[in-house]
């Protein structure tokens, strides 16, 4: 090596190693309790897909035609409710109690998994095997129900509304409703539809209601009778037919009643503000 080396090589510039640990390293280990229930939210998401794919798994061994089992679904569903409910509460015990610094990421990865993941499967496990529906269409919507998950957690991080409220469909909501028209309908073309509006409605600008105090008190109710609704209609109990067909309406109408009301809301203020300009 020449010299000329030795002093090319002296002027590249040397960066300082920074030993200091950046960030609360430490703390980011602990886990709070609120970081227990997203944990919880994750199985559940984990194991109704487990749910899921044995029921098909099973029916494949058999050698029979493959017909979505109500004790199957039913299992899945609650296990997401579940789910949901542990969402419900996360935020809750963080803002009570003291969030640990990995909090919200925790949340969201397990939103992903039991919202996002876990319906699209079920999409797939419902409509991929009737043999009604072209398997690149039942694809796409699934993965729209995933996609649009994926991308309405990354936006709530990173926007925030001037109300306070949800821009576009929460996604527990939005997994909610993706189940209820698995569980109220056949697959077909105007089914995988809704199931399209329901991935753009996640995406949209259309603000939805925060769950607070006593809103929080009656999402959580709702949850709670879904759960027993759910529970009667897979254990073949009298009656479990209507009950869940009764909640998978109601389901469906509350998440599109809110986008009219919003937009009825607007050409209100739209019409008061022409109104006053006029006078």
């Amino acid at each position: 090596m020449t010299t000329s080396d030795l002093g090319a090589e002296a002027a590249w510039p040397v960066e300082e190693v920074d030993e200091e640990p950046r960030g609360p390293v430490g703390k980011a280990f602990r886990l709070s309790a609120a970081d227990s229930l997203s944990l919880g939210n994750a199985l559940s998401g984990f194991l109704a897909v487990c749910v899921l794919a044995w029921s098909a798994i099973s029916n494949l061994q058999a050698g029979v035609k493959f017909v979505p089992d109500p004790r199957f679904f039913g299992t899945a569903v609650v296990l997401l409710l579940i789910g949901a409910t542990c969402d419900l509460f996360d935020g809750l015990v963080a803002r009570k109690f003291r969030a640990s610094a990995m909090g919200a990421e925790l949340d969201n990865l397990a939103d992903v998994i039991s919202f996002g993941f876990a319906p699209a499967f079920m999409v797939m496990i419902w409509a991929g095997f009737s043999g009604k529906l072209p398997l690149w269409l039942v694809l796409c919507a699934a993965a729209s129900v995933l996609l649009a998950g994926v991308v309405r957690l990354a936006r709530f991080a990173c926007v925030k509304t001037k109300s306070g409220d949800f821009m576009g469909l929460p996604i527990p909501m939005g997994a909610m409703t993706v189940v209820s028209i698995v569980l109220l309908f056949q697959p077909n073309y105007v089914t995988l539809a809704a199931i399209f509006a329901v991935a753009w409605l996640m995406v949209s600008r259309i603000e939805y209601p925060k769950p607070k105090g006593n809103l929080a008190a009656v999402v959580l109710a709702w949850m709670l009778i879904n759960v027993a609704c759910l529970t009667i209609w897979a254990a073949g109990l009298t009656g479990g037919d209507q009950l869940i067909k009764v909640g998978a309406t109601m389901q469906i109408a509350i998440v599109s009643a809110i986008p009219l009301r919003v937009l009825m809301f607007k050409q209100q203020q739209r019409r008061e503000r022409r109104s006053e300009n006029a006078g």
